[in-house]
């Protein structure tokens, strides 16, 4: 399945098992590891567990097998490895506290962060 298509898969699969705020981040040309994130969150630890292990299965059926899934044990954040495709799935506190957008999107900056103008301001 080529990277545009595993894409749009997985993004009707979390859309179908009900994940909320879900937000998809081209990372190619800042990241060797993967072309895309996928991030979204669960309501409580059972719906993330849930939606990772739905995906897991769904990816499977499509002869895809995982590279590698984290975080399952205590489903606060389950990342599922796709290769051209990470999948974070994450309770919103913990989406919150790691703010993940904010990591891997060059152009996401909170307004109310003045942007450095230096490495040690």
């Amino acid at each position: 399945m080529q990277p545009e298509q595993l894409k749009d898969f997985v993004i009707d699969r979390l859309e179908d098992l009900k994940a909320k705020d879900i937000k998809i981040l081209d990372v190619k040309s800042i990241s060797s590891i993967t072309d895309y994130m996928v991030i979204c969150s669960g309501t409580s630890n059972r719906h993330v567990k849930s939606i990772a292990h739905n995906l897991i299965r769904e990816i499977k059926d499509q002869g895809l097998m995982p590279l590698g899934i984290e975080g399952d044990d205590v489903a606060e954040w389950v990342l599922v490895d796709l290769g051209d495709l990470v999948a974070h799935i994450m309770l919103p506190q913990t989406r919150d506290f790691y703010q993940l957008e904010k990591l891997w999107d060059p152009k996401w900056q909170d307004a109310a962060e003045p942007e450095s103008s230096g490495l040690y301001s």
